[in-house]
């Protein structure tokens, strides 16, 4: 390991952070472009600070790209009801091990849905503290709060998180059995078998963007979303199976042109939520 010397940091001691602070970015923004871009500005802002007096570089370096972050959350225009991150896609058996290594600790789809949901600062609370245990009092003071106010905010976004991220199960061939199950129940038209691979409180959300607002929806409950499922059953010979996030889903493209990326969460054998990214300007630039 290259010692730090000087005032100067080494880009080659920055490089040994890089995939952790990648992954800090992806939970904060939900999009690789923009986590990337997080790396390299905070790659440029830590150069241009000098490391004079700087005991942990790891903790200093995650402060720097947390604070980018914030700028950037603060600076979206607007939230909308409903936002899809972009996915990260593989239609192999395992994601390939940049992927994994961002993904490391079972970041959903649907996780980060639930944090898109949420104000900057509780994001940013949320996010440091809870994945990467960053203690309350450092991330006090990015958001200039009190480290009490910094614990209020974390635990309210963790109880959302908890309302409607549940983990899923850990094994990926039932988590397929049962999306296997949801797509043959619609195919069938058989009604009862699609909702009874549904948890009752079932969220489903999808994001059409602009260009497609009638996708735009949130649906919660297994009639109402098996009657949405019905109501795109012709689509089901061009569902492929894919790993949405490291999680069982599918890319669903007619014509061999994706128009629907969807991520199950399944827990205790049922489908508990459904994100659906169908916004074809986002779709083109995942280069599926």
């Amino acid at each position: 390991m290259t010692a730090v010397t000087g005032d100067t940091l080494p880009i080659e001691r920055f490089e040994e952070h890089r995939g952790h602070l990648r992954r800090v970015a992806y939970r904060m923004l939900g999009t690789l472009h923009e986590a990337d871009d997080a790396v390299q500005e905070a790659w440029l802002r830590a150069s241009q600070a000098g490391v004079a007096g700087v005991d942990n570089l790891g903790g200093w370096l995650t402060t720097i790209v947390a604070r980018v972050c914030l700028d950037v959350l603060r600076s979206r225009e607007t939230r909308r009801e409903v936002h899809v991150p972009d996915p990260i896609i593989s239609s192999g058996e395992e994601l390939d091990p940049e992927h994994a290594a961002v993904l490391a600790d079972s970041v959903g789809l649907a996780l980060l849905v639930v944090l898109e949901t949420l104000s900057p600062a509780e994001r940013l609370a949320f996010v440091l503290h809870d994945m990467f245990h960053v203690p309350f009092e450092g991330i006090a003071e990015l958001i200039d709060k009190t480290p009490a106010a910094t614990r209020q905010l974390a635990s309210r976004a963790r109880r959302r998180v908890q309302e409607q991220a549940p983990a899923p199960d850990p094994d990926l061939a039932r988590q397929r059995e049962v999306v296997s199950a949801f797509f043959a129940a619609s195919r069938d038209g058989d009604f009862a078998a699609l909702v009874s691979v549904l948890d009752p409180d079932v969220m489903l959300r999808s994001d059409g963007g602009i260009s497609r607002p009638r996708f735009n929806l949130i649906l919660q409950g297994a009639k109402d979303v098996a009657r949405q499922a019905f109501t795109s059953r012709k689509l089901s010979p061009f569902v492929r199976p894919a790993l949405v996030n490291g999680a069982a889903g599918v890319v669903v493209a007619p014509q061999g042109t994706p128009a629907f990326v969807m991520a199950f969460t399944v827990t205790g054998g049922r489908i508990v939520a459904i994100d659906v990214l169908a916004d074809p300007d986002r779709l083109k630039q995942l280069n599926i």
